[in-house]
């Protein structure tokens, strides 16, 4: 098992790059351009860093209160709609629809997205877009619960994946995509849970590692190249090897959200926490990297 400080030379050297979200969620660096892309989900904008200029621009208003994202195969964006409650892809400023219902009922509101190697598209499906007032709409459970699901790149042959875990917010493969791993947001449970992956489906679901007393619930979560998983917490980011145990902490002066790996050589971190995009250099990179 790495130490953190293998992972993370310097602990203490958490650079904040950008201020002025009022929750500022889901970050995808794209490489293309250079930028790091979130949503500040109150404010209903999509913002961008740009690493050429240090400075920070509005990408898009009035976007429904989007949330995750992730790169597609072709190096368009993959992300989530709370207030359209669907997967939506954008694709040099052109959005589309990936998949917005199951079976006859509507979405809840897409959290968090990821794309695996086949091109297929996984994501998270809680309810805070419909409950959460000034994340999206009010409306009501359709299906009743709150799956993660699977279809392919165009939304066809969707099926839920894990019905077992109350609040699936984050999730991440691992470098072989033979186990993934779901973050569960709910207080009763703040644990990251893995599955072994077969196919379209998932089995045998665990425990993979659970936060400590006053770290508040994970959040968004990445996977590194070691197989090293990245949680959010309520009190930074916290590092677990990939049999679970925890490798140690970096602490972030706000409420972390999500994050990413991203950078010209894939090893800087960026981090949103409540107002505000942090940046921490590692030494690893992003389990999409092997691919």
């Amino acid at each position: 098992m790495s130490s953190l400080t293998e992972l993370v030379p310097d602990p203490d050297a958490v650079e904040r790059l950008a201020t002025g979200s009022t929750w500022a969620e889901g970050p995808c660096w794209i490489p293309s351009d250079r930028t790091v892309r979130w949503s500040d989900i109150p404010g209903d904008r999509i913002l961008e860093w740009h690493q050429e200029t240090g400075g920070t621009t509005v990408y898009a208003s009035d976007v429904e209160f989007t949330n995750g994202r992730t790169l597609d195969r072709d190096g368009s964006v993959v992300q989530c709609s709370h207030g359209r409650r669907r997967v939506e892809r954008d694709r040099g400023g052109v959005v589309t629809v990936v998949v917005d219902g199951w079976a006859d009922a509507r979405l809840n509101s897409p959290n968090d997205v990821v794309v695996a190697r086949d091109g297929s598209v996984w994501f998270t499906d809680p309810a805070y877009g419909i409950t959460q007032p000034r994340e999206g709409h009010p409306g009501e459970r359709e299906y009743g619960d709150h799956w993660v699901f699977r279809c392919g790149p165009d939304g066809e042959d969707l099926r839920p994946v894990v019905l077992d875990v109350d609040e699936p917010n984050g999730l991440a493969f691992s470098p072989d995509e033979r186990v993934l791993h779901v973050a569960s947001s709910s207080a009763h449970e703040p644990v990251i849970r893995a599955y072994d992956v077969d196919g379209h489906r998932v089995k045998n679901g665990r425990v993979f590692a659970r936060l400590g007393e006053g770290e508040g619930v994970p959040d968004g979560i990445r996977v590194d190249v070691h197989g090293n998983v990245w949680s959010s917490t309520h009190r930074g980011v916290t590092v677990f090897a990939p049999d679970g145990a925890r490798i140690g902490d970096v602490a972030v002066p706000e409420v972390v959200s999500n994050l990413c790996f991203g950078g010209d050589d894939g090893t800087t971190l960026f981090v949103t926490a409540t107002t505000s995009l942090y940046r921490i250099a590692t030494t690893t990179r992003d389990a999409a990297a092997v691919s």
